[in-house]
């Protein structure tokens, strides 16, 4: 799943999405890495007028869903669930074949993550003494991103407005929709086999649309971006620590990856 995310956003002076211009002032969208499990906000495209304009904020990285009423049982919620994404596939129903806690949001929350590149684990076999494989393995981290000029690419997201009933308050809230893995992510998310659902311009705009039908949406939620516009290499296991986290890193035993 793609909990940790990056941006590098800070030579552009503007987003730009369906011919329009958005100014960056005020955005603090240079955050080369950030672990969703800090709870952070995150910048967000969301349409405006139907979808024919937009506007860029940062909102709460997590889809805190209508049953939990304030922080109190938010906490405690996070022991056994996470709500940074939201699977493609359970937008509308859930495994149980009942109505999604995403409904809401895929219906009136689409939105666009921004992103210059993300971070996930593969796992690689141990080598035993003897020079066997072992069951056990080791978690190598990757950094995963386009092949574009660009400094920013689009994830489809998904958002609603958290009430904390306790507070009085409310607050935007939103949650990466994920797919199924492209060649590339099945040999470096190979225990999950999972990736965010990186929308091209053209399908990033329809996304936003306010009009398009319940089947429209769960065929974009489920798109699988080219695997030869993509790029992915390992980087430090320290990578949160660093600044320049995407920076490749060598790790002289880790068997190739080839997809």
């Amino acid at each position: 799943m793609c909990y940790y995310n990056g941006s590098r956003v800070s030579r552009a002076e503007y987003i730009r999405l369906m011919g329009i211009e958005k100014e960056l002032r005020n955005l603090r969208l240079n955050r080369p890495a950030q672990n969703g499990f800090d709870y952070r906000d995150w910048p967000i495209i969301k349409p405006l007028a139907g979808g024919k304009d937009f506007e860029i904020k940062e909102v709460h990285w997590e889809y805190i869903p209508s049953f939990i009423h304030d922080e109190h049982e938010l906490k405690e919620a996070r022991k056994m669930y996470t709500w940074l994404n939201a699977k493609s596939e359970n937008l509308f129903v859930n495994d149980k074949g009942r109505p999604s806690m995403f409904r809401e949001g895929a219906l009136h929350g689409r939105c666009l993550f921004l992103s210059s590149g993300f971070y996930e684990w593969r796992h690689v076999p141990k080598i035993g003494k003897k020079g066997q494989l072992l069951k056990a393995t080791e978690k190598i981290p990757y950094y995963i991103t386009t092949k574009r000029n660009d400094e920013y690419f689009f994830m489809a997201g998904i958002s609603r407005v958290w009430e904390n009933v306790s507070r009085g308050q409310s607050a935007d809230t939103a949650a990466i929709v994920t797919t199924k893995a492209n060649e590339m992510m099945e040999v470096i998310h190979n225990a999950k086999k999972r990736m965010p659902t990186i929308l091209p311009e053209s399908l990033a705009i329809e996304w936003l649309q306010g009009n398009i039908s319940q089947r429209q949406i769960e065929g974009l939620g489920s798109y699988q971006f080219p695997v030869e516009q993509m790029e992915a290499w390992p980087v430090s296991k320290e990578f949160l620590k660093l600044d320049e986290p995407e920076k490749e890193f060598d790790y002289p035993e880790l068997p190739a990856a080839t997809w």
